[in-house]
């Protein structure tokens, strides 16, 4: 699962201009009596679910996730005291089914406004099976039931139930009643599993019953399910066959009936009188004095708001001083809670601070003129050498992985849809077969996310990041040996070369190792199966590290070669939108390796030179699919363009640019940060044509500060969007350094509060490391271990449509929410260096 590549994250950040776990604290937090307590019944709601205080209950409001399916956010879902811990209220053909497993489609959601009845009707696609999911209110409780207007088909007889699935962490510890005897909850996995069938072993029922009370001591997490006629309701743990598997509650679907199949009553305990407890969003790492310095308070809108706010100072001995009270901004309504700002700015006095709300207090956080100084370091530090393929990764006392995937690749099949958006198209558009070895892409390159392939259009995207910040901030911080020849990296050793060179050196081997195999930018290389894709642990485990032969048994090994197929895919039908921004890459590689990588530095832009060459010799090669096969071909050849001119300094990459501008204008948004670099480069008439979009954009990213309470674009969609954020700083930083008339680059500091806790849902930072309370349970490759990396970025607040923030900090299992990804660590980078940079501008110095 991989979150979008500059150029598209570029494209939703347009789209937005141009239109958790809650802390501990929080879930935890004891019920507070309401000005005026409700009556508890279940009430439709204008934004189409069902609610009273201390729960909703959504039906359908999230459908099934098109690019990676089973999400785990759809369905029938509770939110319960601000938590949600039920989802995927579903009809499923498996008692655990996966990511990958079959999900029906949503055909039509209806809501009842008279009754608040909400029916959605789904269908598995070409399994001739349709049905429809009722939610119907009663009271305080709901039922939910499955409806036929056929029997089911002779083909899903034993294998469609109606599923729903506990979240796990919310019900570690806890216990349940079935049919009113007592059971717990296992913390790990170890439910019996039955004998496997077509290679694939399913867990039995913990136990199966008519009446489950799940954690009946618990009256924050009590929920209760009865069937109708008294069952039967299985309960399952899903743990056993995947790592991210939850607790399910499951009733099969009788064969030869219709109508209502399966009916539960489901009553979910709201305390009387709940309402959230207030967060108070701001940097966990703090601020430079001179900037603007904005807590936000978010509180449920049932909750009184108080007047004022406080800033205290944190002294030696622990006493904690009062510096600032002053009043709240205007309450502002977004999405389901109320904001208020509280603008401490006029402190500028360097130590620890707190900031105190109705009783609440912050942990505390730093004003310091220093204080962007080393807050990319565990970035740089740790979070890129851990994420380096074909190497020996090791820390002191650890190994993160062995030298892995050595045996790539093989070349993918025609006509062939892949997991994770990847296809090869009819032909291979290279010299060599299906399932052929393609020699030499056994080098370089990084974990793109959360899983162990190499994805292209994310690399490039890398490369031109780590080569912008070596050129405007030139950072030789030197903490990590890197040593290509060997293969090894040693993490806090230094070796006398500056770090950031040797990461931009081994992105660009591994998009020059491309070209030099088959001609060209492929898609990426990525594992051959599920079974590899889903692997968690030392990434050298998942292949033999020898190089395929057909010609060997399953159990041979000969000169370097071996019978086991497991060697991973490389896909790679011709795009000239990825061709572009490959050799944008390389061109950029080529500036930053001088003097470093001399001969390295002359083979990357003889080939960008050579790549633009052949690709104005011919109709553009325009293979699309997912997100792995470049941006928009306009965007692509622009960065080419640029990179090109930059690198050259050729007259004729700037008549290009010229040439592309009516059309690159129309897409600003997506181009700003490219045009303001091309600047220097250009003729003066270029900075006076370009300056109308700059007004342009200006005013609808100004638009933003009344949009939401944070003044950056937050995504809607199934991928949070603190990348979007991170680039949205990052254009205005760029704009900024071209047009200081036009942009006072305010947006990088929100930006980078952003990152760091200044968002909704909750306080936390969303860099691992970084920050008082940040991310420490994320979607690494150790996601298993519910541990982090530090220095990873992770995707953070997603909306559960339609009003929900989330960030789970106790399931990592929320890709959306939770996977690094390397394109992001690399922004992040640049942003926080960018931060120190504008802190000192004289605008900016304490007043």
């Amino acid at each position: 699962m991989e979150v979008l590549s500059r150029s598209l994250k570029a494209a939703a950040l347009a789209a937005s201009l141009m239109a958790g776990v809650a802390p501990a604290a929080l879930a935890q937090a004891p019920a507070k009596p309401a000005a005026s307590p409700a009556s508890g019944a279940l009430k439709l709601n204008a934004k189409g679910y069902l609610e009273t205080p201390g729960l909703n209950v959504l039906v359908f409001s999230n459908g099934s996730e098109d690019l990676f399916n089973d999400a785990k956010m759809s369905g029938v879902e509770l939110i319960q005291h601000g938590v949600r811990t039920v989802t995927n209220g579903d009809v499923r053909l498996s008692p655990t089914p996966g990511q990958w497993d079959p999900m029906a489609k949503l055909i039509e959601r209806k809501v009842d406004p008279a009754t608040g009845v909400i029916t959605a009707t789904l269908e598995f696609v070409g399994q001739d099976f349709r049905y429809a999911i009722r939610v119907e209110p009663r009271g305080r409780d709901f039922t939910v039931s499955v409806n036929l207007d056929k029997p089911l088909p002779a083909a899903l007889e034993g294998k469609a139930g109606f599923n729903l699935e506990v979240l796990p962490s919310a019900y570690f510890r806890k216990t349940f009643l079935a049919d009113g005897k007592p059971g717990s909850f296992p913390l790990y996995p170890s439910s019996p599993m039955a004998a496997p069938v077509d290679g694939r072993a399913e867990p039995l029922p913990l136990v199966t019953a008519g009446r489950f009370v799940l954690a009946p001591e618990d009256p924050a997490r009590r929920i209760t399910i009865a069937s109708a006629a008294g069952g039967p309701v299985s309960l399952y743990d899903g743990r056993n066959q995947a790592q991210n598997g939850w607790y399910v509650l499951r009733a099969p679907i009788p064969a030869g009936k219709t109508g209502r199949v399966v009916e539960w009553t489901v009553s979910a305990n709201a305390l009387p009188g709940w309402v959230r407890p207030p967060s108070i969003a701001h940097s966990q790492l703090g601020y430079a004095p001179g900037q603007k310095k904005v807590a936000i308070v978010e509180r449920d809108p049932a909750d009184p708001p108080k007047a004022q706010a406080r800033l205290l100072k944190v002294g030696e001995t622990g006493v904690f001083t009062p510096v600032l009270t002053a009043p709240l901004g205007a309450w502002k309504p977004w999405l389901r809670y109320a904001y208020a700002d509280f603008d401490f700015s006029s402190v500028t006095t360097p130590g620890l601070y707190v900031v105190e709300y109705a009783g609440r207090r912050t942990a505390p956080f730093k004003i310091d003129p220093t204080l962007y100084a080393d807050a990319w370091h565990p970035t740089l530090d740790v979070y890129f050498p851990v994420a380096m393929d074909h190497m020996f990764v090791n820390e002191a006392y650890r190994v993160w992985h062995g030298d892995s995937h050595r045996d790539d690749a093989l070349q993918a099949p025609l006509n062939h849809e892949h997991i994770d958006l990847y296809r090869q198209g009819p032909t291979t558009d290279t010299p060599f077969k299906p399932m052929e070895h393609i020699p030499g892409l056994n080098v370089g390159g990084w974990f793109d996310a959360g899983d162990f392939d190499i994805r292209t259009q994310t690399h490039y995207a890398v490369v031109r990041t780590l080569v912008d910040t070596w050129e405007q901030f030139r950072l030789t911080r030197d903490e990590t040996t890197v040593d290509e020849a060997r293969r090894h990296v040693e993490i806090h050793v230094p070796d006398g070369t500056p770090d950031i060179l040797q990461q931009i050196e081994h992105g660009t081997l591994q998009l020059l190792a491309q070209h030099k195999a088959v001609g060209h930018a492929i898609h990426g290389i990525v594992e051959p199966d599920v079974g590899q894709y889903t692997h968690l642990g030392d990434a050298v485990t998942k292949t033999d590290g020898l190089v395929y032969d057909a010609s060997l048994g399953p159990d041979q090994v000969k000169d370097g070669r071996s019978g086991v197929k497991d060697d991973r895919w490389a896909f790679t039908s011709k795009s000239t939108p990825l061709n572009y921004g490959s050799i944008a890459a390389l061109a950029a590689a080529s500036r930053a390796l001088r003097g470093y990588r001399d001969a390295l530095a002359d083979d990357c832009l003889a080939t960008a030179q050579r790549v633009w060459d052949e690709e104005h010799s011919h109709a553009p090669d325009l293979f699309h699919h997912g997100n792995t096969t470049g941006g928009d071909i306009v965007d692509e050849e622009f960065s080419a363009a640029v990179e090109l001119l930059i690198a050259t300094k050729d007259p004729k990459y700037a008549a290009r640019i010229d040439e592309l501008w009516p059309k690159v204008e129309a897409r600003f948004a997506q181009n700003a940060d490219l045009a303001a670099r091309a600047v220097p480069f250009m003729p003066p008439a270029f900075k006076a044509r370009m300056a109308p979009a700059v007004r342009a954009y200006k005013a609808q990213s100004d638009k933003l500060l009344t949009e939401n309470p944070f003044g950056v674009p937050i995504a809607m969609g199934g991928w949070a969007g603190s990348g979007g954020v991170a680039e949205f700083g990052l254009t205005h930083w760029a704009l900024h350094r071209a047009f200081p008339e036009i942009i006072d680059g305010q947006a990088v500091f929100r930006s980078l509060n952003y990152l760091y806790g200044t968002h909704p849902g909750s306080d936390i930072s969303l860099v691992s490391a970084v920050g008082t309370v940040s991310k420490e349970v994320a979607y690494g490759n150790n996601r298993a271990d519910f541990s982090f990396i530090a220095g990873g970025v992770v995707p953070g607040e997603l909306i559960v449509k339609p009003d929900f923030p989330e960030n789970k900090e106790d399931w990592p299992f929320f890709w959306g929410e939770n996977e690094y990804v390397i394109n992001v660590g690399a922004s992040y980078i640049q942003l926080v260096n960018a931060a120190a940079a504008l802190a000192k501008e004289p605008s900016n110095a304490p007043k």
